[in-house]
């Protein structure tokens, strides 16, 4: 357990905003340097000035998690320039709404490569430096889609999934060494919310009630409890709790639920 973060170093992806800005501010408040990874450079930018009023180093980075070999060169520079990462969260991510077999081979890889290909990447290239360090933490910024069923959200569940297996062979496999916790929060109010890539064109957004949603720095407040306590499944909200208990008491209850609204929306399309 990593019970003092003063004086570790963190490494952020997606910190320009949402999750990883409240993340990469939670850290610095408790006095870890920063390298913040983001595509956004601006906004990173300001996420960084707020951080260095915590009297942090900071350090950026503008790269696109989807490019491997923009992802390597990143590695490079951490580990040549600015030294070993104590702590690695990856939150960079992207959502898509809308009927599977709409979706593109683009949207598809987008989608796979953003939220889970990159996440293996920094894990497999970062992980000899973590196991060399004294002490290290791996925070994956999952979802409770990675736990629970969601309709039209293939290809983010897909993703979500697999980042909840990973923690949980890295933790089986290194827990010994190293900390490991998958992060699993429900809605949370970030722009992501509102900017999600959809379907088809007139796809419906639908508006999340504010009472679902945990803020950014509920979600920050959670990993950084999880990294002292090396807690290895965090859900977050207690609708998203409420939801998981359900898939794991009664799966088939769920199962119905989810089947019953497909049937509903195929009945309005026949006119059945």
């Amino acid at each position: 357990m990593m019970q003092i973060i003063r004086g570790k170093k963190a490494l952020v992806t997606g910190a320009a905003s949402g999750i990883g800005r409240a993340l990469a501010l939670a850290l610095a408040g408790e006095g870890a340097d920063l390298y913040l990874i983001d595509i956004d450079g601006t906004k990173l930018a300001e996420t960084a000035h707020a951080a260095q009023r915590f009297g942090v180093s900071v350090t950026t980075s503008i790269c696109d998690l989807r490019r491997p070999a923009e992802i390597t060169a990143t590695v490079r520079s951490v580990l040549s320039g600015w030294g070993a990462p104590n702590i690695l969260v990856n939150n960079a991510g992207a959502a898509y709404y809308g009927a599977t077999h709409d979706m593109t081979a683009e949207q598809w890889e987008a989608i796979i490569g953003l939220n889970l290909l990159a996440p293996i990447q920094l894990v497999r290239e970062l992980l000899p430096t973590l196991l060399a360090q004294d002490e290290a933490h791996v925070v994956n910024v999952c979802s409770i889609f990675g736990l629970v069923p969601l309709r039209k959200g293939a290809a983010y569940q897909t993703s979500k999934f697999g980042l909840v297996g990973l923690s949980a062979a890295l933790r089986a496999e290194y827990g010994r060494d190293i900390g490991v916790t998958a992060l699993c929060p429900g809605f949370v109010r970030t722009p992501l919310l509102d900017t999600f890539a959809t379907g088809t064109p007139g796809q419906k957004r639908h508006a999340i009630p504010t009472w679902l949603c945990a803020s950014p720095e509920q979600v920050a407040a959670a990993a950084i409890r999880a990294i002292r306590r090396n807690t290895g499944l965090v859900v977050i909200t207690p609708a998203a709790r409420l939801l998981w208990w359900i898939a794991r008491l009664s799966p088939g209850l769920l199962d119905w639920v989810t089947r019953q609204g497909w049937r509903k929306r195929r009945a309005r399309r026949t006119g059945n």
